[in-house]
């Protein structure tokens, strides 16, 4: 008789989970730090609903880089069994609207958006809706050897184009460079691009950046643009520039700094604590804004990294599960924990307060200094971040034209022939629409 109740108990517990729904959740991080954080607040909420005696799952599955996951979600809506939840980035969003499977999040129901990072909720605010809740929010900031600063007389870490020529110049003069030690270090990566287009108040596309229409022209031989290429050119044409000569190589950039072979590095704010912790006790570690073009007004960063969207075609019961758990994932101190574990913003003002109030920025300076670039960013349509189906096409033209400058092309025609490709790209990408 025992063990027949046993053996009931044990059915009757196995029809309680099967009976569970899953709400799926499908995201982009491969390392165990950042999968690992999003495990475990999947966990904690799955706990939560089981308390509650609700039937229902959260349940994560990496699905590859950033566009291998939109892509996943797409072909997965049109076979008839999409996810319930979708990390996609930033760039795609003009993708996720268009492709008509994603449910703008605040048609579900109004939630506070009061409380996010005015920047941050500005990016996903599209045709007067909030489409996608905020999560891995970045932009942007100079990694400084302050070793190696001090070694040539840097007392700041430069804040302006000409700023950073001078004290690459004084790193030379005092001997710091070397066939081996640059002064300046950056991924060729079309996203460093778009932000100091921002930081001058111009906009990548027409259209109000794509914001009032359809984008319809990229705008790459504006005079911001130009500048940005300029500068490139300079410093490489002065030997001050390095890079592993491929194309969005972050990781191999990052090296380059985390080695001491570059005084001047930028890179995400995401990758803050994995840079802090490469480097170690090898040298000082400096963080400073994002240098702009000397004459222009600060501006501001736009907003890299992802958010979540929600997928159609599931029930309404389903969807306001898969939005909760999107919004504690989120939530002020769940930000606080992620902040520290990767770097990224937390994306809400009030984790900014909480981390202020515990002593973070104290303990942590570098870190504040994401923080009063992000909050003292002007929100507009250039700072809002462009729109455009082409983006990631785009990023790789821009970047390919930037290359053919440092092997010697000259500025002007490098980007109009970069215009011409981007402009026909996004020409046949709107003819579908």
């Amino acid at each position: 008789m025992k063990r027949l109740c046993f053996i009931l108990a044990c059915i009757a517990l196995l029809s309680t989970v099967y009976a569970q729904t899953k709400i799926d959740f499908w995201y982009a991080f491969s390392d165990a730090n950042r999968s690992g954080w999003i495990q475990e607040r999947m966990d904690e909420f799955n706990a939560q609903l089981s308390a509650a005696g609700k039937p229902y799952m959260i349940v994560g599955e990496r699905k590859g880089s950033y566009p291998e996951t939109q892509q996943a979600a797409v072909l997965a809506a049109r076979q008839g069994n999409p996810p319930h939840l979708v990390q996609l980035y930033e760039v795609g969003s003009q993708i996720a609207v268009d492709s008509g499977i994603f449910m703008p999040v605040i048609e579900l129901g109004d939630f506070d958006t009061s409380d996010y990072i005015a920047p941050v909720l500005n990016y996903y605010t599209i045709g007067g809706k909030v489409n996608s809740i905020p999560f891995n929010s970045s932009s942007p900031i100079v990694y400084a050897n302050k070793s190696l600063m001090d070694a040539a007389g840097v007392a700041a870490v430069p804040t302006t184009y000409n700023e950073l020529l001078a004290a690459c110049e004084a790193a030379t003069a005092a001997g710091v460079l070397t066939a081996d030690v640059k002064c300046f270090g950056v991924s060729l990566n079309g996203w460093f691009v778009e932000q100091w287009v921002a930081e001058q108040g111009a906009t990548l596309v027409n259209n109000d950046n794509g914001r009032s229409g359809r984008a319809t022209e990229v705008l790459l031989t504006s005079d911001a643009v130009r500048n940005v290429f300029n500068w490139f050119k300079t410093l490489n044409d002065k030997g001050y520039y390095t890079y592993t000569g491929k194309l969005e190589d972050w990781d191999g950039s990052d090296a380059i700094f985390t080695n001491g072979k570059v005084l001047f590095h930028i890179t995400s704010t995401a990758d803050l604590v994995n840079i802090t912790r490469a480097v170690g006790t090898s040298f000082e570690l400096a963080t400073g804004v994002l240098p702009i073009v000397d004459g222009t007004e600060r501006n501001g960063v736009v907003i890299g990294g992802a958010s979540i969207w929600l997928v159609r075609d599931h029930p309404v019961e389903e969807l306001a599960v898969a939005r909760d758990f999107a919004l504690y994932m989120t939530n002020a101190e769940n930000m606080v924990s992620w902040h520290k574990a990767t770097g990224y913003y937390p994306v809400r003002n009030s984790s900014v307060d909480l981390l202020r109030a515990e002593g973070w920025f104290t303990e942590f300076p570098n870190a504040s200094t994401a923080f009063d670039q992000l909050l003292g960013t002007t929100p507009s349509t250039a700072t809002g971040g462009a729109l455009m189906g082409t983006f990631q096409a785009t990023r790789t033209i821009v970047e390919e034209a930037l290359q053919k400058v440092l092997a010697g092309a000259s500025v002007d025609d490098a980007l109009a022939e970069a215009k011409k490709l981007a402009d026909a790209a996004l020409a046949e990408y709107n003819a579908n629409f």
